[in-house]
């Protein structure tokens, strides 16, 4: 729409009513924002304009200008948001994936058809047709573009992902995207459930954004060449897209251990968020910083996906009282440099972050660090440690706490470390890391004999390094040309596996290790894959 040069009619500053109207417009098109970020979005003090134009092809577009860049344009009674809005919110729109080549067909006005997708192991977002997408990059989590599905998900499913996708309204680098600052897509972390990458050094998951450049486009093939029938492939009685809504409505990826009241969740969402945004986006650079822009630029990009933050369901209420009590806790400053507006200008970079995981070298520092600060280590013989009360009741058995003063460094940090509970921590993009207590279950490789005399391939374990089993399964019956059923897994809660008809192993191993590059330690069974025919 915006691919040519448009004709701007008028150009005006928002009325008091207006701009109250807008914010009405804005939290009934989009629900998922909450108050705070309605009201960031479209702010009380902040110059806004409303600019009437017509695009080249006669359309009549009324866009809303804030800080000199376009974030909202409607369109017949339509509202939508422009990618520099996207950018301060990314998953207010269902994204899909695209490579980078094809933004430059999109700039020129082309629509996204359905090869051109890229399908990550999550699958792909649920919509309808004539839903509102955004449409980013392999390896970016940052929308470049704005349109309207074509079809729904099921639909592009059963077609083998052909055909035109979605219709494109706007995009970065066109003439609207032009009228603003012209900034660049700033550098976002894949979606979440991408495929994740094992830390061997932390024993720890992480996301490795690098492998989205690796992910394979993924249709639905075993079509018969004969007729044109597409195989659905089954979920029990029920297609992939179906399983994948029914696994994600049964809630299989968040974490349902949290008993933590709405209130505390909130509260400890808000200043993850906050501290996230303190070490990853914002600069010395960048000070003073408004608190709105803060806000509205930082803290909500940095909110993980899925979840929703909202400060007035907090206990803080208002973002100037949590400010007031980050900067109680001495992290930051906040100054009012002009009547009524509050800036952040000085953080505490160095200041100790509560809270982490703890690995083994750090748990040494900490232990030799408070050693040395009260005077514990024995000035005789430096490889022993007097202990202090505080040490007595961590790591002595009651029948010591008389017997034994002093004990040697290393047996020192052993115990420690023994009354430590071991967990694990895993990473998606996107995301705050999640940490669970115990060992993190390798994923599980076995063959088994149906009462047929066929062999079967069955995977499990999946869900716990992000990867949806639906997804896999629609990936190996593409690769393998085999049937492939998914199932609750036996004997395990809210988990599934995927079984795949024959011996799928080598696949199994490719996918696991070069496509999703997980490390061999966390995968068991791959030993059992078929040995190669020897050549008479």
């Amino acid at each position: 729409m915006f691919g040519k040069a448009f004709r701007v009619k008028s150009n005006t500053a928002i009325k008091g009513s207006d701009r109250r109207k807008l914010r009405a417009d804005v939290a009934a098109a989009f629900p998922t924002l909450g108050t705070d970020q309605v009201s960031a979005l479209v702010p009380g003090k902040e110059e806004l304009n409303i600019v009437k134009l017509y695009a080249h092809r006669g359309d009549a577009v009324t866009v809303y200008v804030c800080g000199g860049n376009p974030i909202l344009f409607e369109l017949e009674k339509n509202l939508y948001p422009t990618v520099y809005t996207l950018w301060s919110y990314p998953d207010l729109l269902p994204t899909f994936t695209t490579w980078p080549l094809v933004l430059e067909k999109l700039v020129g006005g082309a629509d996204l058809m359905l090869p051109g997708l890229v399908v990550p192991p999550a699958g792909l977002p649920q919509v309808q047709k004539g839903d509102l997408c955004a449409i980013a990059l392999v390896g970016n989590r940052a929308p470049v573009a704005v349109g309207v599905a074509a079809m729904s998900t099921a639909e592009m499913l059963t077609s083998g992902l052909k055909g035109r996708g979605f219709s494109v309204l706007h995009t970065c680098q066109d003439h609207l995207w032009r009228s603003g600052d012209k900034s660049s897509p700033p550098s976002l972390a894949p979606p979440a459930l991408d495929a994740p990458d094992v830390d061997e050094e932390k024993g720890s998951v992480q996301a490795d954004p690098a492998l989205q450049g690796d992910m394979r486009r993924l249709t639905l093939e075993g079509e018969d060449e004969e007729n044109g029938e597409v195989r659905q492939q089954m979920c029990g009685e029920k297609s992939v897209s179906e399983a994948t809504e029914d696994a994600s409505v049964r809630g299989l990826n968040p974490d349902p251990t949290d008993s933590k009241t709405l209130q505390e969740q909130m509260d400890e969402l808000l200043q993850r968020c906050f501290l996230h945004a303190l070490k990853c986006q914002v600069k010395k650079a960048d000070l003073p910083l408004l608190t709105s822009t803060f806000l509205g630029s930082h803290m909500f990009s940095c909110c993980p996906e899925g979840r929703q933050l909202d400060i007035k369901k907090s206990s803080y209420k208002k973002l100037s009282k949590f400010l007031q009590h980050m900067q109680q806790e001495q992290m930051i400053q906040v100054e009012e440099l002009r009547r009524g507006v509050e800036s952040i200008v000085a953080v505490d970079w160095r200041h100790p972050r509560k809270g982490s995981v703890l690995e083994g070298r750090e748990v040494r520092t900490i232990i030799v660090n408070y050693a040395k600060k009260n005077d514990l280590v024995d000035a005789n013989n430096k490889n022993l440690v007097k202990l202090d009360p505080i040490l007595c009741d961590c790591i002595l058995e009651k029948n010591e706490q008389h017997t034994v003063v002093k004990l040697p460094w290393d047996s020192l940090l052993t115990r420690c470390l023994e009354r430590l509970q071991p967990a694990y921590e895993v990473t998606f993009p996107g995301q705050e890391p999640i940490v669970k207590k115990g060992k993190i279950c390798p994923i599980d490789i076995t063959l088994a004999q149906r009462a047929s005399n066929k062999k079967v391939t069955v995977v499990r374990n999946l869900e716990a390094y992000g990867l949806d089993p639906c997804s896999v399964a629609a990936v190996l019956q593409q690769r393998c040309q085999a049937s492939t059923t998914v199932s609750p897994a036996p004997g395990a809660k809210d988990s599934l596996q995927v079984q795949v008809q024959g011996n799928q192993i080598h696949h199994l191993s490719r996918l696991l290790l070069e496509d999703y590059q997980l490390p061999r330690k966390y995968i068991q069974g791959l030993e059992k894959a078929p040995k190669p025919s020897k050549k008479k």
